[in-house]
C-alpha cells in the first residue's frame, strides 16, 4: 500500500531483457536506496514492483508481460526519470490517499494549460476508467496522489502546484506522453457491489 506522495525521482540505469519480461535497474538515490531491502515493494510511476537486487544507489526490479502491457514501464528508456515511493509503514501517516500500486490502465496527457507557475493538466483515459472518477475525488497519475478537478466521458483534469511539478515527472511531461492511471479503490468496490444489491 502507498500514499501517492512521491519520495523522490530516480533514473533508469538499464533495461535488460529476460525472455518476454525485463529487468529494470533504477538509480534511486542514496536516501531511498539506503532504506530498502530485498523483497521490499516500491512504487515506480505508480506500479508496485519488488526489489530483487541492491547495489546502492541502484535498485533492480523485474517486470513481466502483464505489467508491461498495462503500464508505461515498457516504454521507459535509460536515463528516463521515474517517480519513486516506498510502501507505507503500518505506523506511517497517510497524507495522500490509499494507492495500491495496481495500475488500472494507461492514459495520455491531452493538454497542458499554464497559469503562471500553476498548470491545469488534462488526461485522456479509457471510458471504462472515467466512470470511477468524480470531481474532488482522488486519482493516482504515475503514482502521484492528485485531486480530480473536472471529469468528462474520456478525460479528466487536475490542478498542479509548483511543488508537484518540481518533485515529480509531471513537470517534464508533454502532450501525448503516456501515464499510468490508478483510480480510487473505493469507487471500484462500489461498482462491484452494486449488481449484487439489485439482484
Amino acid at each position: 500500500m502507498f500514499t501517492g506522495l512521491i519520495e523522490g525521482q530516480g533514473r533508469v540505469s538499464a533495461i535488460l531483457p529476460e525472455g518476454e519480461a525485463i529487468r529494470l535497474e533504477i538509480d534511486a538515490g542514496e536516501s531511498i536506496a539506503a532504506g530498502l531491502s530485498i523483497g521490499d515493494s516500491v512504487s515506480i510511476n505508480g506500479c508496485c514492483l519488488t526489489v530483487v537486487e541492491l547495489a546502492e544507489p541502484v535498485v533492480a526490479f523485474q517486470a513481466g508481460t502483464e505489467t508491461l502491457s498495462r503500464t508505461n514501464l515498457g516504454r521507459l528508456q535509460p536515463g528516463d526519470p521515474v517517480n519513486l515511493e516506498r510502501s507505507l509503514p503500518v505506523d506511517g501517516r497517510l497524507g495522500g490517499h490509499f494507492v495500491q500500486g495496481h495500475v488500472d490502465g494507461v492514459g495520455k496527457v491531452a493538454s497542458i494549460d499554464r497559469d503562471g507557475d500553476w498548470i491545469t493538466m488534462w488526461f485522456e483515459i479509457p471510458v471504462a476508467l472515467a466512470k470511477f472518477l468524480v470531481p474532488k475525488g482522488s486519482v493516482a497519475v504515475d503514482g502521484i496522489s492528485l485531486t480530480v478537478v473536472n471529469v468528462e466521458q474520456t478525460r479528466f483534469s487536475v490542478a498542479l502546484i509548483p511543488h508537484t511539478l518540481e518533485v515529480t515527472t509531471l513537470g517534464v511531461r508533454d502532450v501525448g506522453d503516456p501515464v499510468n492511471i490508478e483510480t480510487d479503490i473505493l469507487g471500484k468496490y462500489v461498482e462491484r457491489l452494486l449488481p449484487f444489491r439489485s439482484a
